[in-house]
Formats: structure tokens, C-alpha cells, sequence
């Protein structure tokens, strides 16, 4: 069953932030810089790529209208995080969950019900932007890789003057 309503605003993600607070880069060096390149992925889902995901997503989810309206009046959507993990060389996500003080919003255990459908929102979310927004074709509309391409032009210019 479509879940059918309004497309949320994308969110305006929390970025920087230390590497540290990522579990999957495991790293506490507080000098490293942002290198989650957030400017570009913010470019990117207000382009149309939150909406193009958040479309498919609704098309699947088990949400019920009432518990999008309360995961929206919570705030929750405009919770995800959204980053280039430079480890796994690709889109990252940290998808919000419902807080504790709030579960009972949701009647029959349904909070955990919300949480799976926010992940996989996130999921969703962030192949769209993989596939469709940052796939090399598209890659320099964002100017995703720009710092990547001028590494590999300064390369191969000193490849050809050797």
C-alpha cells in the first residue's frame, strides 16, 4: 500500500562533525577535516534526489498516514544525516530512530515498526543518491569528485611531462 502525502523538506544535515561519532570509521582524531562532503550531498537532495527516494520509499512502506504525520511532528526527517563515507567510498546515512519519552506515540509496539521504515528510508535515500545523483555522469553538476579530478590532473600532467 502507497503511503500518500506530502513530500517532507530534505533534511538540512548536522554536519561536520568528528569522524569519531561514525561507528563504521572508528577514527578519534579530532584534526581531520570534513571530508563527508555534505555541501555536495545537500546540493543533491534539494536537486531532487530526497524527493525521487522519499517517492519510492513511500511507494513500499508500511507506514500508516497517522504515524508519518507523528514521525513528522517529531521531527524526525529532518533528523537523517547524510555524508560521502570516504572509507567505503560511498553514500553514508545515519537514519533517526524514535525517541524513548516518545514510543508510546506509537500504540502496539509500532515505534520499532517506524524505526525499520526510517532505515530503510535512509537506505533508500542513499542509493538514490549513489545511482542517480552521483554516478559519474552527474558527479561534476555536484562537484562530488572535483577535489578527486584535480588529483588525478595534476597525475597525469606530471605523467606526461616526465
Amino acid at each position: 500500500m502507497a503511503l500518500d502525502v506530502d513530500v517532507p523538506d530534505p533534511p538540512s544535515l548536522h554536519g561536520p562533525q568528528p569522524r569519531g561519532d561514525y561507528e563504521s570509521l572508528g577514527t578519534q582524531d579530532p584534526d581531520i577535516e570534513d571530508d563527508y562532503r555534505r555541501e555536495a550531498v545537500r546540493t543533491a537532495l534539494r536537486a531532487g534526489a530526497w524527493r525521487d527516494a522519499f517517492d519510492e520509499w513511500a511507494e513500499h512502506t508500511f507506514l500508516s498516514v497517522e504515524e508519518f504525520e507523528t514521525t513528522r511532528e517529531l521531527g524526525l526527517f529532518e533528523a537523517f544525516d547524510f555524508y560521502w563515507d570516504p572509507a567505503a567510498d560511498d553514500v553514508g546515512y545515519r537514519a533517526p530512530s524514535v525517541p524513548d519519552d516518545q514510543r508510546d506515540r506509537f500504540p502496539d509496539g509500532g515505534a520499532n515498526g517506524v524505526d525499520e521504515e526510517l532505515d530503510a528510508l535512509g537506505r533508500t535515500v542513499s542509493e538514490v543518491l549513489e545511482v542517480d545523483y552521483f554516478d559519474g555522469e552527474n558527479d561534476a553538476e555536484f562537484d562530488f569528485f572535483a577535489e578527486d579530478e584535480e588529483r588525478e590532473t595534476v597525475a597525469e600532467r606530471e605523467e606526461d611531462e616526465a
